[in-house]
């Protein structure tokens, strides 16, 4: 998978299964690590 940001830069993984982040929480940003899954919601 290739994915082309809008400042130009291009992120390549060579894995099977790729999601892209849109909460902007990875470290691998904009390829996701489930950094998301450790932020906790009240309520």
């Amino acid at each position: 998978m290739v994915v082309h940001g809008e400042d130009g830069s291009v992120v390549r993984s060579e894995r099977f299964v790729t999601a892209v982040c849109t909460c902007r929480r990875s470290k691998i940003y904009p390829l996701c690590d489930t950094s998301h899954r450790e932020v906790r919601r009240e309520g």
